[in-house]
């Protein structure tokens, strides 16, 4: 075993020791069978929320209705959550109601995929009822028995199939992948956030082609935000080679692949409920995207853009060229960090030295001064020196 599976079993020991039932479940199973990197775990037990807080002496109620406590144990946190079943789906999404019970089986059962229906316990034991070690040799995703009801239970699980298919590479087996496309509808059940956290987990996998594929020809596009009547634009990142971009580099490029007016691009991404940071520099990076395939970087480009933005647009232009990124990008950051100043306030002068040099009172005048002077340094036609600003300015004005 290992970590953070290693650093846990004190707290597996605690609830066996008090007679209960404990065991590492979900998808750090999953990815410990994987090989993968495991951040940290899920614990499941026969102890009730009550019980475990009795045994624990630092606790959080964090979803307690559901049976989740936060446990605080030895400098750090773990969620425990009682074994369950759930009653009757409501609005395809949550259960109206959960029961506490005893018994792992029963709570195995109710989860979406089979590589995530095992346990784990202290001793590195498998609890496997449903063959999810098959599916992870096999590297398919099928659900805990008819994919149908899985996915009536919880339409956000169809999302869920495609995002793994890119992450893990694997493929959606038959049955499952039919059950799917016969129940994209239900995704208009889901909420926008639920729905973009899956999305963008997909965009930043490794085998997100696969997924779009999935996607495209299962309809599920159509019921996501701005997507629908899209199919060709979207198909166009099916020709790219993008894997290693970020998620705000991923919606840039699926943005230039839809082929958005600059007055749709906000629309599309608030529908999607990003936050006005993020769309703020989607768009920069969308921006520059355009304009670096008209033309190479100016200095005021690069100094207006930054380091971060200047390397997302590199990643996506050389994406769009087919040709290796590192190069360039490495290029032209350098080049914006020998810029005489990367910020206004590292102009030499400023607004009130205009209106004492000038003799006049403030007004959009300033501004605009300011700006050619702040364009003139980063363009290396001034010196960023106080006096020789002035001189420049008075040389200027009597043009």
């Amino acid at each position: 075993m290992i970590e953070p599976f290693l650093s846990a079993i004190p707290v597996l020991k605690r609830l066996e020791d008090a007679g209960f039932e404990a065991y590492f479940v979900g998808g750090s199973v999953r990815d410990y069978l994987l090989n993968k990197q495991i951040n940290d775990v899920d614990i499941a037990t026969s102890a009730t929320p009550e019980e475990v807080k009795e045994i624990f002496s630092k606790t959080i109620d964090i979803g307690i209705e559901h049976g989740t406590v936060l446990v605080l144990a030895n400098h750090k946190s773990y969620e425990i959550t009682t074994f369950r079943t759930e009653g009757e789906y409501q609005d395809f999404r949550r259960p109206k109601g959960v029961s506490f019970i005893r018994n792992l089986l029963e709570d195995l059962k109710r989860r979406d995929f089979t590589m995530n229906a095992m346990a784990m316990d202290l001793h590195g034991t498998l609890i496997d009822p449903f063959n999810g070690q098959i599916a992870i040799k096999k590297r398919v995703i099928e659900t805990v028995g008819s994919a149908k009801e899985r996915f009536q239970e919880d339409g956000l699980r169809m999302m869920r199939a495609i995002r793994f298919v890119s992450q893990l590479s694997f493929s959606i087996d038959t049955e499952t992948l039919k059950a799917l496309a016969d129940l994209v509808p239900l995704l208009t059940n889901i909420a926008v956030e639920r729905k973009r956290a899956e999305f963008e987990k997909m965009l930043v996998g490794k085998s997100c082609n696969s997924a779009l594929k999935i996607l495209l020809e299962t309809n599920l596009f159509s019921f996501l935000p701005g997507l629908a009547k899209k199919e060709k634009w979207i198909e166009k990142l099916l020709d790219l080679e993008y894997f290693g971009l970020n998620k705000r580099e991923m919606w840039s490029l699926l943005l230039y692949c839809l082929n958005l007016k600059e007055k749709s691009i906000e629309e599309f991404l608030r529908n999607w409920r990003l936050p006005i940071k993020e769309i703020k520099d989607i768009q920069h990076i969308l921006f520059f995207v355009r304009k670096r395939l008209e033309q190479e970087w100016s200095a005021y480009d690069l100094y207006t853009a930054g380091s971060d933005i200047i390397t997302s647009t590199e990643k996506i232009y050389n994406v769009l060229k087919s040709v290796n990124w590192m190069e360039s990008t490495r290029r032209w950051v350098n080049t914006y960090q020998e810029l005489p100043i990367k910020q206004r306030s590292e102009v030499a002068v400023t607004g009130v030295d205009l209106m004492e040099w000038f003799n006049q009172q403030g007004g959009p005048w300033v501004k605009e001064t300011l700006l050619k002077i702040e364009q003139a340094i980063v363009e290396e036609r001034i010196k960023n020196d106080k006096q020789l600003i002035k001189e420049w300015l008075m040389t200027c004005s009597q043009k």
